[in-house]
């Protein structure tokens, strides 16, 4: 074996191997998200559905799976059960009856998927590329951001549709390179994975339809595949994705058309529509977000070398397209920067255009970050390759910046942890207080929680609570013994009262008592336990 590919093998191993292990030592640090509780209920419920027809009597003769509601009429039927159904299965097998145990699984179990997620970038930075190193570069990139990788152990839903989205681009870029059975059939799985996961996966058919058009109409300079046979595997493609989405899809079984339109509807008019979202300083409705809510959002959080490298490479795309001409596009680099912009752009435009909602930040379109990312990595390398010659100086100075940003997040995840996902990047702490939402997951909650248990030696203690579930499902991934200490009482006759400063970001009034304890984050307050005498 040559020295370089020990060298690759060694290198890529050692990174996927820390990140492994660095997964393994924190899952225990965070607390319960407000989703956890409905999104493990939602895998629940499609457990016992699919229980019930497997094995019709196992009802009857297990207690727990009696007290989870039915399938039918269930009212989150329309959200999927790809990662929710393997995950309550698991609790239950491995975990039964005990509520921090599943959490602390659950958290292993979500970080291993983003896991996957990083791998399928690292593959697709090596087709993008041809560089592994580059390909290694927009992995660890992924891996250091602050807000990704806290979300990376609780957010059930966002990171593995991020994760399926990702590689269903590589599959899309495999098939497109190569079009071939296997490849249409691995296509249709990642597909059909990111679709069971959240609706807003059909993209991928959209992008697949667009590319393959684009392929048959205008071929790639030395590709050259009838259209016949791009007609027939867009057709298995087609059928395939249909058939796997059924199979991962529990609550689609009874009507899988009807039921898909059904889940589609009520993901376009979602019931958060008529809520507010905390943005710029006032509570805007969901469905009445300014156009600049997302890209706002995005460059307040991303780290700033990300989005200005990615603007560097975008530059870079569109510079060459215009010395080159179309001949560029019919390129396979200009195929992959045409794929890769759409990726970026697209969701966004459509979000922008449909008026659609979103809310806590933008986490529904975190499945576009990694499209940011290698955008980030174009930007870096075409600034390497610009000085590469006659300006040795210069290129050490951009990989000294680029390293050096690199630690400067190391360090904030560090210090931020386990809230990272309260990381800005350009905002003070007192203007993001004043402008964006805070904790919104919640997870400030269990460590105020520990704190009054640590604190407060009563055997009943009770808590006047600023939102009652986020402060209940942290409680269930307490230790058993404080966690029957605990009792919510929401009037002013509770000895606690703690907030995290999600509908009210102002300070309260003496009359909710003394502060004897606060957490921030960066210097963001995000949690706050008040005393009464």
């Amino acid at each position: 074996m040559p020295a370089s590919t020990r060298f690759r093998k060694l290198s890529v191993g050692a990174f996927f191997g820390l990140l492994l292990l660095l997964g393994i030592c924190l899952h225990r640090d965070y607390g319960v998200s407000a989703d956890e509780p409905t999104d493990h209920q939602n895998g629940a419920v499609s457990g016992r559905y699919v229980a019930e027809l497997l094995f019709p009597g196992l009802l009857r003769g297990h207690p727990t799976l009696a007290t989870i509601p039915p399938l039918a009429n269930y009212v989150d039927n329309d959200h999927g059960v790809l990662f929710e159904l393997p995950a309550a299965a698991l609790g239950m097998l491995l975990t039964p009856g005990d509520s921090q145990g599943y959490y602390f699984l659950r958290h292993l179990l979500i970080f291993f998927t983003f896991g996957l997620g990083v791998w399928a970038l690292y593959l697709l930075g090596q087709v993008y590329f041809r560089s592994w190193q580059l390909g290694l570069l927009g992995a660890l990139l992924l891996v250091f951001s602050p807000r990704i990788f806290a979300e990376a152990f609780f957010n059930g839903k966002d990171i593995p549709f991020m994760v399926c989205f990702t590689l269903g681009i590589y599959t899309l870029t495999q098939l497109l390179a190569q079009p071939t059975w296997v490849r249409i059939l691995a296509h249709a799985l990642a597909t059909a994975a990111a679709i069971d996961i959240r609706v807003p996966g059909v993209l991928l058919i959209a992008f697949t339809g667009g590319m393959v058009t684009l392929e048959v109409a205008w071929p790639t300079n030395g590709r050259r595949f009838p259209a016949s046979r791009w007609l027939l595997l867009g057709v298995l493609y087609l059928s395939l994705t249909a058939m796997f989405v059924v199979v991962g899809w529990p609550a689609l079984w009874a009507d899988p058309l009807g039921n898909f339109i059904e889940a589609y509807r009520s993901m376009i008019h979602y019931n958060w529509a008529t809520k507010t979202t905390f943005y710029l300083g006032r509570y805007v409705r969901a469905d009445q977000l300014p156009w600049h809510y997302l890209p706002v959002w995005l460059t307040t959080t991303s780290p700033l070398l990300y989005v200005a490298a990615a603007l560097v490479g975008l530059g870079a795309s569109l510079s060459q397209t215009y010395r080159e001409g179309t001949a560029r596009l019919r390129t396979s680099a200009g195929r992959l920067d045409l794929l890769m912009a759409g990726w970026l752009f697209g969701p966004g435009l459509i979000v922008v255009a449909l008026n659609s909602v979103i809310y806590n930040g933008w986490r529904h379109m975190y499945f576009i970050y990694p499209a940011l990312v290698l955008w980030a990595v174009r930007g870096i390398a075409a600034l390497l390759k610009l000085v590469e010659e006659k300006h040795a100086a210069w290129k050490l100075t951009i990989t000294g910046l680029v390293a050096l940003e690199l630690s400067h997040l190391v360090f904030q995840i560090i210090t931020l942890h386990p809230y990272e996902h309260l990381y800005f990047s350009v905002l003070p702490p007192k203007a993001a207080e004043r402008l964006l939402e805070r904790d919104y997951w919640g997870l400030g909650f269990r460590q105020g929680l520990e704190w009054i248990a640590a604190h407060d030696t009563a055997a009943h203690i009770t808590i006047h609570p600023s939102h009652w579930h986020p402060l209940y499902n942290n409680t269930l991934i307490l230790n058993p013994a404080d966690r029957a200490r605990f009792h919510f009482q929401p009037n002013q006759e509770a000895r606690y009262f703690i907030t995290n400063y999600r509908r009210h970001p102002q300070s309260y009034l003496d009359s909710m008592g003394t502060e004897v304890y606060a957490i921030r984050a960066g210097g963001v307050k995000i949690l706050s336990v008040f005393k009464r005498p």
